[in-house]
């Protein structure tokens, strides 16, 4: 049964980012153009208001600082840099790039989390970005550094947000998590995309319909499947599902847009696919008991003790008759 239910958990969170993989199709369809940062901060800040109002939930004690630091890595901070790698380089390399995440997550997991790095993961990790690279990169695809460092920063923030909210769990309704994070991620938003791009333009039917879908699906319901994830799931596991968004991507644009899809295509989405596969099982735990071999074994620690006392009892007579 627990077994039904962690694969279960998997397929559920496996959602979202693939909720997130029809992004490129709404925005550059139904969106106003070049107005990304406005798209993230109504993916954001109206839903994490809602979820807010719905659960009544404010946080408390630690949690306030809490949620400022993962509201701002997982959406303030990531969100920006995504877009500005979008601009800065196509979408492949930005694409490729980003891949790296699942790495980062397990090495943070190693100093966080108490996880090993195991071969398994690393090898996953390297081909879910060769993966990713035949998928989307193109032979013509140029290089900026400044693009480039925009697409690791993003990586670096959000991988960080997702380990961080692996080893801080709060005892608050998931909804009310998700909120909170998600309205500190608007609010840091919300001065960025007045500054860059101005104040929002007029809005069609299509344009509203599109930021409906983009906060309601892909930001309240999306965003606390990613979480609840997060929750039940080791980190690495999580951040693998990640590299669903460029396949999904991919296959409505070839789907729904008629965009090419060759060969090489194919195999990179293979790759990638059977790199989150083998990166599901289950990691590798430091465990304390490991270390310390009394632990271990429980019977001996007392039988141990026993012993200690027993000698101490002894040196003490010994001591005792040789003073009288």
């Amino acid at each position: 049964m627990r077994y039904f239910v962690l694969v279960l958990s998997k397929w559920v969170t496996a959602l979202a980012p693939a909720v997130w993989g029809t992004t490129y199709y709404v925005t550059t369809e139904h969106l106003p153009p070049d107005r990304p940062l406005l798209a993230g901060l109504l993916r954001a800040l109206p839903a994490g208001l809602l979820l807010v109002a719905v659960t009544r939930r404010v946080p408390r004690g630690d949690w306030w600082w809490r949620s400022l630091v993962l509201g701002t890595l997982n959406i303030g901070v990531f969100l920006p840099l995504l877009f500005l790698a979008a601009y800065r380089l196509p979408g492949g390399v930005a694409a490729t790039v980003g891949a790296v995440q699942p790495l980062i997550v397990a090495g943070l997991a190693v100093l966080l989390l108490g996880q090993r790095m195991t071969t398994r993961t690393a090898l996953a990790g390297i081909a879910g970005v060769a993966g990713v690279a035949l998928l989307v990169l193109r032979a013509d695809a140029r290089l900026d550094l400044v693009g480039v460092a925009a697409a690791l920063g993003g990586a670096v923030a959000m991988a960080a947000g997702v380990v961080l909210s692996k080893r801080w769990t709060s005892p608050a309704p998931l909804l009310a998590v998700t909120g909170w994070q998600l309205v500190v991620g608007g609010l840091v938003l919300l001065p960025v995309t007045f500054l860059v791009e101005g104040a929002p333009p007029a809005m069609t039917a299509a344009n509203v319909g599109g930021f409906l879908y983009l906060g309601i699906i892909g930001g309240a319901v999306s965003y606390a499947l990613w979480f609840r994830g997060i929750r039940v799931l080791a980190a690495t596991q999580v951040t693998f599902l990640g590299l669903l968004s460029p396949v999904v991507a991919t296959t409505v644009g070839w789907l729904v847009l008629g965009q090419g899809l060759s060969a090489l295509q194919v195999v990179g989405a293979v790759v990638v696919l059977a790199a989150l596969v083998v990166a599901q099982r289950n990691p590798a735990q430091r465990n304390p008991a490991q270390r310390n071999p009394a632990q271990r074994n429980p019977t001996r620690k007392v039988e141990r003790e026993k012993k200690v006392e027993q000698e101490g009892e002894s040196g003490a007579d010994h001591r005792v008759r040789s003073v009288r």
